[in-house]
């Protein structure tokens, strides 16, 4: 699911870290305004982990609920860059207010204490601290471009709590040039009065609890040199002085450098014709060719289609042809493409919202709208040997929109989401390059949540079982040749006799996991696509206990636990009992433990048994994972690239693609290559 937006991480529960990701605003160029991002926490809807309070909560008391926590591969940082109008208005307020909360549920068994979250009552004095305090901000201001006469800069802010207390209501203050004014941001609410930015947090971020850091970001419009040790945190009577976060690796772990401002650009390829004879089909738990020969998919993520871009993120600082061509040069042969069922309803209709991109870096894609953009990834992407997949990420076309828990949301319908995939498998139809749909990402909630997706034998509007049949058959009556993912959801009763319907609301009363991740279902009620069930593959997501801290990565785990606490029941068996093949859409995150412990065993798991996967991602704006590129969107993370290599289809020492005549980048070979 997916960028060098900061990372945020933010304490929900006992001993777990969360992150939560905001909504930026960028209908306009703001400055000296009041920029406004809030969000209100509600019930479990999120991919971003963020169900901060600002006072103790008595998760024991009379209405604990140890199920609301929350998750987000995106994170804490996701930078969104929105549809702009050709005008640039002066906003004298912008106010933007999400709900979120995503539900990463926990079984009613498993016991927390209670974490010490009261402030100090200690009367302090008020006084401004070297950056050696236990509270610390880090400002990364090394991304930066020109477009025309103006200069963007993205400051990536990280206020970092090691003392032993919660803090709260803090307030970070930035100097910039006089002329500055605020592009884009998230995570925060701004003030800007001349050149002083007043940053202040939304509501998952406004405590920060020890040990955890928050996160919020901007791109500024001419804001002239930066220096972070001018700006300040203040939290209760103290401040803190900023430091620099330039020179770190902040994706990953840590011991890299950050940037490369003068990156090898690589030319478009010229494109060949689309063809027809690359098409997959699936064998038991096998994915095959049209000649039976056995395929591996291992890929990645690239979000933006799906949060306001209406591109790929990043293409603010990274050269799209090169960002393309390195993906195959290094092997990955698919690429999962979020994107919302709003975008794809606007371009069925001849609207086009304008994508959000460096007109310096990218000049040729300038005069290009968004769908003839994405027709030239589609083009690059067959060039250079890459298949792709489309996943329906979010029905608003929304940052925050992948925490809603269904395929409908507003104004767009289960109809608009049906139709929407029948319109690109048939636009597509003729071209192979595309080659499977994830229906929809992530299908969740939790059992006292309305709506919330099930998995049952009914004809219910919200079981995603009955949906994603109807939505694999959207797919396949215009395209019977691709290949249609179905993810999981997130709950599913224990006892199928007395809860079958998922008529109980109590969370005790069921298995719960990852968003995606639970296709317990597949047992009881598998998916029946008739005449197209070998065109069916099943997708899990799996996250690590950096994203949420699962009841099954507490007290220590090994390979072995995960294996029969999480992986197996919850999914691994369809591929085990030859049901039908698996594909993870999603897993990944930073290179450091507890996370690399998980990784390390998953990447395991998949390699002993060939999983397909598309690794999240390569966005470095991924604020719980980072990404596979730093900062600059260009410079890759070479610790992290050698981890992924791993588990990457190789045959002697080369990249095999899935084209049959086209080979994967400039260290690869065709799928015909393959012996």
């Amino acid at each position: 699911m997916k960028k060098r937006l900061a990372l945020l991480l933010s304490a929900v529960m006992i001993f777990t870290t969360c992150s939560a990701c905001g909504k930026s605003n960028t209908e306009s160029i703001i400055s000296d305004t009041t920029i406004s991002n809030t969000k209100t926490s509600e019930t479990g809807i999120s991919e971003t982990i963020g169900n901060s309070e600002t006072e103790t909560v008595d998760f024991f008391g009379e209405g604990y609920d140890p199920f609301a926590d929350n998750y987000d591969p995106y994170g804490g940082n996701k930078a969104v860059g929105a549809e702009h109008t050709p005008e640039t208005n002066i906003v004298e307020s912008v106010s933007e207010t999400t709900t979120e909360t995503e539900a990463i549920t926990e079984s009613t068994t498993s016991n927390k204490e209670e974490k010490d979250q009261k402030s100090d009552n200690k009367p302090v004095s008020s006084e401004t601290q070297s950056s050696s305090s236990d509270v610390s901000l880090m400002l990364n201001t090394s991304n930066s471009w020109e477009n025309g006469s103006n200069k963007f800069t993205q400051v990536d802010g990280t206020v970092k709590n090691d003392s032993d207390k919660s803090i709260g209501s803090w307030t970070v203050t930035i100097k910039a040039a006089s002329g500055v004014s605020v592009d884009q941001f998230w995570n925060c609410e701004i003030s800007v009065n001349g050149g002083t930015l007043t940053v202040t947090p939304v509501e998952h971020n406004s405590k920060i609890d020890c040990g955890s850091e928050g996160t919020f970001g901007m791109i500024l419009c001419n804001a002239g040199n930066i220096n972070a040790s001018d700006s300040t945190v203040k939290y209760g009577t103290k401040t803190v002085e900023g430091s620099s976060a330039n020179n770190p690796n902040n994706n990953n772990s840590n011991n890299g450098t950050v940037g490369n401002n003068n990156p090898e650009i690589k030319q478009a390829k010229d494109v060949p014709e689309p063809t027809t004879d690359d098409w997959l089909y699936t064998d038991g738990n096998k994915i095959i060719d049209k000649n039976g020969k056995e395929v591996w998919l291992t890929g990645i993520n690239w979000f933006g289609y799906n949060t306001g871009t209406n591109t790929f993120d990043g293409l603010w600082a990274c050269d799209l042809n090169t960002s393309i061509s390195a993906i195959a040069d290094r092997g990955f042969n698919l690429l999962r493409i979020p994107i919302s069922t709003e975008l794809i309803k606007n371009w069925s209709n001849g609207n086009y919202p304008n994508a959000n991109f460096n007109q310096a870096t990218n000049s040729y894609l300038v005069g290009m709208n968004s769908l003839e953009i994405f027709d030239y990834v589609v083009g690059q992407c067959r060039a250079n040997g890459i298949k792709i997949m489309i996943d329906i990420h979010s029905a608003k076309t929304d940052a925050m929109g992948h925490m809603k828990p269904i395929w409908s949301e507003g104004n767009i319908s289960e109809q608009d989401f049906l139709d929407s995939l029948s319109w690109m498998s048939a636009r597509y139809k003729n071209d192979d390059t595309i080659i499977a749909y994830d229906l929809k990402n992530e299908p969740h909630g939790k059992a006292n949540e309305s709506p919330r997706a099930k998995w049952d034998d009914s004809k219910d509007s919200d079981n995603w079982k009955y949906i994603a049949e109807k939505a694999a058959n959207a797919v396949l009556s215009k395209n019977p040749n691709v290949l249609v993912m179905v993810e999981g959801i997130e709950i599913y009763p224990i006892d199928i006799k007395s809860n079958g319907d998922f008529s109980s609301t109590n969370m005790g009363d069921y298995y719960c996991t990852w968003w995606g991740g639970n296709l317990r279902g597949v047992k009881d009620n598998p998916v029946d696509l008739g005449k197209y069930q070998n065109k069916l593959v099943y997708s899990p997501h799996d996250y690590g206990p950096t994203v949420y801290e699962q009841p099954w990565f507490k007290g220590g785990y090994t390979f072995d636990s995960l294996y029969e606490d999480c992986w197996y029941d919850n999914w691994f068996y369809i591929q085990e009992q030859d049901i039908a093949p698996l594909l993870i859409g999603e897993w990944g995150g930073f290179m450091r433990d507890p996370n690399l412990k998980w990784m390390t065993y998953l990447r395991q798991l998949i390699k002993e048994n060939k999983i397909n996967h598309t690794f999240w991602c390569f966005n470095s704006n991924s604020g719980d994972t980072g990404g596979l590129v730093l900062d600059d969107f260009t410079t890759w993370d070479e610790d992290k690239y050698a981890f992924v290599k791993e588990v990457l289809w190789q045959q002697n020492g080369k990249f095999v693609g899935l084209d049959h005549e086209i080979p994967l980048g400039e260290n690869g070979i065709t799928l015909s290559d393959v012996k």
